[in-house]
């Protein structure tokens, strides 16, 4: 059984370079072939009376269950979202949509939001974080110019900041595709959440392309030539009208 994230990596910080406020930080949607990559970041306030927590193990009392989202029915997903926002000092989920992810790449897509996280829950606390724990091995945050930040292999796994983060943007994205299937049908992105399914990669060739694929992305194999979905002849099971969307660059805070 996956074990649940607790607070040690956090309490480290705390006790190596005085951290109070950490920020944790995790994206959902970094190779999906349509919609948003969504990046969360929440902090939690070490110091805060009202979070209860044992030093020796970590564990929160209250998010003794959150983990990594991947490891995560989506039923206790959604139950455990509320008590994040709830519990944490502070919480932001940023969105870029597709066109500025082809644009200006995928990883300055992740910066981008994972910066305007970080500026939106330093604005509401009214100060800056002490330290940033990334999941991976390297800074795609600030690459390495900033010393808060801190990288952590599997911290997804480990950290709670972390784990919180992920839930919460996981949560959010997952919403948001389901919305965006309803605009846009027979991809299948209420279940596959954009990613690359048999199923998706063989409506991308059938039914060409929505303002919601990322277009500089190889989306099917073999060299297929996509068109816009909106040039397509309606099916006798469309309606025969294509709806626009759009994903908002960004969401106010969530916490």
């Amino acid at each position: 059984m996956p074990e649940n994230a607790t607070l040690l990596p956090e309490l480290a910080l705390a006790s190596s370079i005085g951290a109070r406020y950490v920020a944790g930080v995790d994206e959902v949607g970094r190779g999906a072939l349509a919609g948003p990559v969504t990046v969360g970041v929440t902090v939690f306030d070490l110091y805060e009376s009202g979070l209860e927590y044992c030093p020796t193990t970590g564990v929160v009392e209250g998010l003794d269950g959150v983990r990594d989202s991947k490891l995560l029915t989506a039923a206790a997903r959604q139950r455990w979202a509320p008590v994040v926002l709830e519990r944490a000092a502070s919480c932001s989920v940023q969105h870029r949509e597709a066109a500025r992810i082809d644009q200006i790449g995928i990883t300055a897509a992740l910066r981008e939001a994972g910066l305007a996280g970080l500026d939106e829950v330093e604005n509401s606390l009214g100060l800056a974080v002490d330290a940033v724990i990334l999941d991976g091995s390297h800074d795609w945050l600030t690459g390495g110019a900033s010393p808060r930040v801190h990288p952590l292999v599997k911290a997804d796994v480990k950290a709670l900041s972390v784990a919180s983060a992920s839930v919460v943007a996981k949560v959010r994205r997952d919403a948001l595709m389901a919305d965006l299937a309803q605009q846009h049908p027979g991809y299948g992105w209420e279940s596959n959440r954009g990613y690359g399914s048999a199923a998706h990669r063989a409506a991308l060739v059938e039914r060409g392309l929505t303002p919601q694929h990322r277009r500089s992305w190889k989306l099917v194999p073999g060299g297929h030539s996509l068109r816009d979905a909106a040039l397509r002849a309606p099916s006798a099971g469309d309606s025969g009208r294509h709806v626009a969307s759009s994903v908002p660059p960004q969401e106010r805070p969530v916490g």
